[in-house]
């Protein structure tokens, strides 16, 4: 596999220089300056490559731009509005500047309102490091007690309704307010400003849309976007949601193995395919990667290996989750590369251009000079250097 490494640009905390040192082979980033909807240009994609391909000082890097993390698909999009067409229009448009400049692989999601969900950001470890972390109660406590999402009651059993009143009566107002940060910080630099007022009225949006108008909404994009990047040689691969199980009363349709192949049989292409990301997929009890891998790699296109870890007892289809180290968690990390190498195996003898799939070590925990350094939650340095040389070491020894 290609080893990778998300950078979020000249903001993000860790510099390409640093990035050198670790000893990947590629980057994978995206314009997250620009509002979601707009084209991405010629000129900012160019702005991009060079910003990762030359030094501050003039040195070259040896490293490019290769996979793209992610082109965002707008709400007017995912909720069917009347503008999605112009929405769409412009994606096609990023597309083929995309491609024009040589990159090949697209990710995106198509998670309503909220990217990826956590409830603390730092959650501590027995060791001194942090991890982040997702617990249900939390979760219910900031939907019942911050938000007051009117419905918010039918999606709780009484249990967890409980334990929320009662944690949000011993929560102080610098509680309420980190919990509220922490579940709407979304995508860096994206939605880390966004008030409850704005959640209150995207989730308005999205009142009379279920999981199969959704999935119809994503179908539509797909029939629009495939053909084109079928024509410049894209391979576009959808992110599962994260977490896998509705949130806010917002429906999921890409959170197990069953929504994807109903997603890629409903648009049958080689360039309609999957980011396969163990981590928010393992939260599911049950997922069986390597069968996953065997019947549908063929449409993986790019992978992030991260680990979760359930915590208690599945509750009204919804499980609390830790972020693990990359070989510590419920996912069997090393069956998933197995299976993943066999895949370029079949890839290589078929002839495929992309017998070597784009990889990365994806989220990690604060450890040691990371500790306290304000890093980019799930970003920090150490923390993912630590995965990586992990999961060297069992690609190294399968291969």
């Amino acid at each position: 596999m290609r080893q990778t490494w998300r950078w979020f640009g000249p903001k993000d905390q860790i510099t390409i220089g640093d990035i050198r040192q670790v000893g990947v082979e590629g980057i994978v980033s995206a314009l997250h300056h620009l509002p979601t909807g707009d084209i991405w240009t010629v000129d900012e994609i160019a702005k991009r490559q060079q910003e990762i391909t030359i030094l501050p000082d003039g040195k070259p890097t040896d490293l490019a731009w290769e996979v793209v993390e992610s082109l965002p698909v707008s709400e007017a999009i995912k909720s069917g509005d009347p503008d999605r067409y112009e929405h769409i229009g412009n994606y096609v448009t990023s597309l083929q500047n995309l491609a024009a400049a040589g990159l090949r692989v697209v990710c995106y999601n198509f998670m309503p309102v909220l990217d990826w969900t956590r409830t603390d950001l730092r959650a501590p470890l027995p060791t001194g490091g942090t991890a982040m972390r997702f617990d249900l109660v939390d979760f219910a406590t900031f939907d019942l007690h911050i938000l007051r999402r009117a419905a918010a009651t039918a999606d709780y059993p009484d249990g967890v309704i409980a334990a929320a009143d009662t944690r949000h009566a011993a929560m102080t107002t610098d509680d309420a307010a980190r919990l509220q940060h922490n579940i709407i910080a979304g995508l860096p630099g994206a939605n880390d400003s966004w008030t409850l007022a704005d959640i209150r009225k995207h989730l308005a949006r999205y009142a009379d849309i279920d999981s199969d108008r959704l999935r119809g909404n994503l179908i539509t994009f797909l029939q629009a976007v495939v053909p084109v990047a079928e024509r410049l040689g894209l391979r576009l691969c959808c992110h599962p949601d994260d977490p896998p199980f509705p949130l806010l009363g917002l429906p999921r349709i890409a959170s197990t193995t069953d929504d994807y192949i109903r997603i890629m049989r409903a648009v049958d292409s080689p360039d309609n395919g999957i980011t396969l990301c163990t981590g928010s997929m393992g939260v599911t009890e049950n997922v069986d990667f390597p069968a996953f891998i065997h019947d549908w790699g063929h449409r993986i296109h790019f992978a992030h290996l991260r680990n979760t870890r359930r915590e208690g007892p599945m509750i009204g289809g919804r499980h609390s989750f830790v972020e693990a180290a990359h070989l510590e968690g419920d996912t069997d990390m090393v069956a998933v590369i197995r299976a993943l190498l066999a895949e370029e195996r079949r890839r290589a003898t078929a002839g495929r251009a992309d017998a070597q799939i784009p990889m990365r070590p994806d989220h990690g925990h604060e450890l040691l000079g990371d500790v306290g350094d304000n890093t980019q939650p799930g970003y920090p340095l150490i923390g993912r250097m630590r995965g990586l040389a992990e999961l060297r070491g069992i690609m190294t020894a399968l291969a």
